[in-house]
């Protein structure tokens, strides 16, 4: 009856123990939640609760079965898994834990400096981003050496393997040189300041947004949805356009070919009451002028403004639809045409010729009897 009980008492007592803790700690890190609605570490480091009991139950199981002397014949492979379990689980903790923390002070940061400085703001939010993931990483890579050492086979080989290190870390290093590159590529965009979430970029000619930025690649989501990802050594070696680069603040072009009739000076007018209806237009410049001409049209370019990339594409294709349609309304002769009347021969010119007998040019000189 004590060999049933005893194991009984043992784990169920963990659990429930491990349950009681869990939800006493929850109970105050929620009330914590509403008194200080400033800040959001508290709701947080709610998402470790998960992480939090394993480490308890864990670790108490792991220090109480020793002393109930429960199942002796699998006493060493019981005592290992629970230590692998209690590594992993507090090296899960410990990253929770990091990022509530983390994530918490970049929340009052750009709640502070979103309006006054917003690509500052998406800096610090892309250097946060890699940060966490080198932190996930090391931790990770922790965890992973110390639940290895659990294991004599592993303490033993440990000399051998730290005389073959050298030599392990040139071909490792060798093997793995784009990874590497990638990896302080990614880096040098996060402390450096090419690029960052959020920012608008032509890249190979593709127009779209920085969706994602890691240790290796980094994603642009084009206007279609589409995801491009390419890695960061890229933005590192090649050049690119990054329209969000100091101020987010754009001027865009429109361009028509117009008839040489076309009423320029009106058209200025038309665009101020196009631009004044267009919410998207910041009201900081506009303009219209002449920039090339052809055999049978001319080339007019508005310029527009507007905040960000987004908006200045709003205004521009604004600005042409409404042009073009005001123009077919009410002066549908500035529209381009192909010109297909008849030419209009030169004006004939009495000329000399070598014997001295004049006539007119284009006709032939009369020649044979008569």
């Amino acid at each position: 009856m004590e060999n049933v009980l005893r194991p009984l008492i043992v784990v169920g007592g963990s659990v429930v123990l491990t349950v009681l803790i869990g939800w006493a700690t929850d109970f105050l890190l929620r009330k914590a939640d509403d008194r200080h609605r400033e800040t959001p570490l508290w709701g947080l480091l709610r998402r470790a609760r998960v992480p939090y009991q394993l480490v308890l139950c864990a670790g108490l199981l792991r220090g109480s079965y020793d002393q109930a002397k429960l199942f002796q014949d699998h006493r060493v492979g019981i005592g290992r898994t629970l230590t692998l379990v209690l590594i992993g689980s507090a090296a899960w903790l410990v990253i929770r834990i990091t990022a509530a923390i983390v994530e918490s002070s970049y929340a009052r940061y750009a709640h502070s400096r979103a309006r006054r400085d917003p690509a500052r703001v998406r800096r610090v939010r892309t250097q946060v981003s890699l940060i966490m993931r080198v932190v996930a990483a090391v931790v990770g890579v922790m965890a992973a050496a110390a639940m290895l050492l659990t294991f004599p086979a592993m303490r033993a080989a440990g000399a051998s393997l730290l005389a073959s290190a050298g030599i392990l870390g040139i071909v490792a290093g060798v093997a793995a040189q784009s990874t590497l590159g990638n990896l302080f590529a990614g880096l040098q965009i996060a402390f450096g300041d090419m690029v960052r979430l959020g920012d608008t970029v032509v890249v190979d000619g593709e127009w779209g947004i920085v969706d994602e930025i890691t240790l290796t690649y980094l994603t642009v989501r084009t206007w279609d949805d589409r995801r491009i990802t390419m890695p960061v050594s890229y933005f590192t070696s090649k050049p690119f356009e990054n329209w969000s680069r100091g101020t987010p603040q754009m001027t865009g072009i429109v361009y028509w070919h117009l008839d040489h009739t076309a009423p320029v000076e009106e058209m200025r007018g038309k665009l101020r009451d196009i631009l004044r209806q267009c919410p998207a237009w910041d009201g900081r410049d506009y303009g219209i002028a002449v920039t090339d001409t052809t055999p049978n049209t001319v080339q007019v370019r508005a310029l527009v403004t507007a905040k960000d990339a987004d908006d200045v594409w709003t205004v521009r294709v604004t600005v042409r639809e409404r042009m073009l349609r005001w123009l077919c309304e009410e002066h549908p002769h500035a529209l381009p045409r192909v010109n297909t009347a008849d030419a209009v021969p030169p004006p004939a010119r009495p000329a000399i010729s070598r014997n001295g007998v004049a006539h007119r040019l284009h006709e032939p000189p009369r020649t044979g009897r008569g």
